[in-house]
């Protein structure tokens, strides 16, 4: 039980960096210029932002991290399941790229990079999937959500990037999902996926709701991790929660099955 205990708490902290780095990487707002005595106020310059970065770049709704924790289930859904295809295994790649140009084949992409890059808790194995996953000038890993979990909880713990620790099993299973939007006719799409987040140590476990948010791009045979500007960050629940629904998470479907 003692070990559980430590589990949880450092998943508590990880979750913690998380939450802040989200709110440290939120663009300052300035103060407003002063305007002289008997003078007309000016409108704030505003720099010109193109579709995709304006829709990246949105905020999602910030939750404390205590809804990332199992609690009650609602009946309530922010809408219809979202059918997402199954990944086919393509060789010599660690994702797949067998998912369609539309919004939903996004989502099937992000759902197969998720379970994948996150499957044994490894920040390697997330930097080797992301490397391969990304287009060039794409954002930097290092400023992801999962991946700072995922370095938070080893260095807390103790256990270094690509070691094996006996008896500790890390997986996550996306059981919802959003579409925040497309542009560029549907070439560029923000997509985001919603699991638990599962750590079983020598058969004690605990879990946790981990979202994740992605701007990605149509290469014209297959979705990538888009240069430009870093997805606002995901909202993180316990899937299923009322907490989820309002966050926009929809079941998903594969293929047709839930």
């Amino acid at each position: 039980m003692r070990r559980l205990i430590i589990i949880v708490v450092l998943l508590v902290v990880a979750v913690a960096v998380v939450l802040v780095a989200r709110q440290a990487t939120a663009p300052p707002s300035s103060p407003p210029a002063a305007t002289p005595p008997g003078a007309a106020p000016s409108p704030a310059p505003t720099a010109p932002v193109d579709e995709a970065t304006a829709l990246a770049t949105r905020p999602m709704l910030t939750l404390p991290r205590e809804a990332a924790l199992p609690h009650e289930l609602t009946t309530a859904t922010a809408g219809p399941p979202i059918t997402v295809p199954r990944p086919a295994p393509i060789a010599n790649r660690v994702i797949s790229d067998s998912f369609p140009a539309t919004a939903e084949g996004a989502l099937g992409w992000l759902t197969n990079f998720n379970e994948t890059a996150l499957r044994g808790g490894d920040p390697a194995t997330y930097l080797r999937a992301y490397t391969e996953s990304a287009l060039p000038h794409a954002p930097s890993p290092q400023g992801n959500g999962p991946l700072a979990l995922l370095t938070s909880f080893r260095e807390e713990a103790g256990i270094r990037p690509g070691e094996l620790k006996p008896g500790l099993t890390v997986t996550y299973d996306v059981s919802q999902g959003l579409i925040k939007g497309t542009a560029d006719g549907g070439r560029f799409a923000v997509v985001c996926t919603l699991g638990q987040l599962s750590f079983d140590y020598q058969g004690q476990s605990t879990r946790m709701g981990i979202g994740d948010c992605q701007a990605l791009r149509w290469t014209g045979t297959a979705w990538r991790i888009a240069p430009g500007a870093r997805a606002a960050y995901a909202a993180s629940a316990w899937p299923g929660s009322a907490e989820s629904v309002a966050a926009g998470y929809r079941p998903l479907q594969r293929d047709g099955v839930r």
